[in-house]
């Protein structure tokens, strides 16, 4: 009998749940409950949702974050932000792509992130004299 492969790991921190501690993870992470500490993913695609009721207290780093609920520190999605309308961050928002719906609240700085400087963004201006 064959071993089939496992599909993508997923966590589910379920409500009337608190997490007191970091949490590190590579696929998905759900976030009903309340995590006391920073959400941090060592996966370039994983992403974190916290639901309307989901709470994290502490610094977010995975490239896409998914909020509907509340994010008291900074955040940073090194790929793509989703904020719903019910969506509060109480910090600084860091991000490379965003998707903001009418009512979401940053009590902090948007951060427009580009792609590592490796030259390929840069572009020579090209000033011509008009006056001639």
């Amino acid at each position: 009998m064959a071993r089939r492969k496992m599909d993508k790991g997923v966590t589910l921190i379920a409500p009337h749940t608190e997490v007191i501690g970091d949490i590190k993870f590579s696929d998905q992470l759900y976030v009903s409950g309340k995590v006391t500490g920073n959400v941090l993913a060592d996966k370039e695609g994983a992403t974190v949702v916290i639901s309307e009721e989901g709470c994290i207290a502490g610094e977010v780093r995975v490239p896409n974050v998914v909020i509907a609920g509340l994010i008291e520190g900074n955040v940073y999605a090194s790929h793509k932000v989703e904020l719903a309308a019910q969506a509060r961050v109480e910090g600084n928002l860091y991000y490379k792509l965003i998707e903001m719906q009418l009512g979401a609240l940053v009590d902090g700085q948007l951060v427009h992130e580009e792609t590592a400087n490796t030259g390929e963004n840069v572009h020579k201006l090209n000033v011509e004299n008009s006056s001639e």
